[in-house]
């Protein structure tokens, strides 16, 4: 099943990462789960840039679903370019989507995928509303005109 990422999105933060060797299995390729932890960096990227807590015992952002789709084959050595943007932010949740590409082949999509982030109490562990940064990034314009959604092979 293949899930796709939302046409109105905010872009909100890009960040770059190496392919580690030890991000690739035995079949010479990156880990299907590397993926997963690279959509991850970009979120906490952003978190803390942000100013929002990552950390045990503080209100924060938790995982509800995840997904990835895979596109093309990442391989050592190559530096990652990852675009993190969100959309339909609720009460109490906000949805994420990351792009991933390499750095020498600016806008060919390699995997993209995202996860539903729902703010939760330190204390109680129950989901509280969104903090207003968050809230705020209901009013920004959308995509730029210019840059249309990844691409999903058909």
């Amino acid at each position: 099943m293949r899930l796709d990422i939302p046409e109105h999105k905010i872009l909100v933060h890009e960040v770059s990462l190496p392919v580690c060797w030890g991000d690739m299995d035995a079949l010479g390729h990156v880990n299907n789960t590397v993926y997963f932890r690279y959509m991850e960096q970009a979120r906490v990227s952003w978190i803390t840039t942000i100013g929002g807590p990552v950390t045990n015992g503080a209100d924060g952002p938790i995982i509800a679903n995840t997904f990835c789709n895979f596109y093309q084959e990442l391989v050592f050595p190559a530096d990652l370019r990852l675009k993190l943007y969100v959309a339909n932010p609720g009460r109490t949740s906000i949805d994420t989507f990351v792009t991933i590409e390499r750095a020498d082949e600016p806008g060919a999509i390699c995997a993209a995928g995202g996860a539903t982030l729902v703010w939760v109490s330190g204390h109680s562990g129950r989901p509280i509303p969104l903090p207003p940064h968050i809230l705020g990034l209901a009013g920004q314009k959308a995509l730029p005109a210019n840059e249309p959604p990844p691409a999903l092979p058909g």
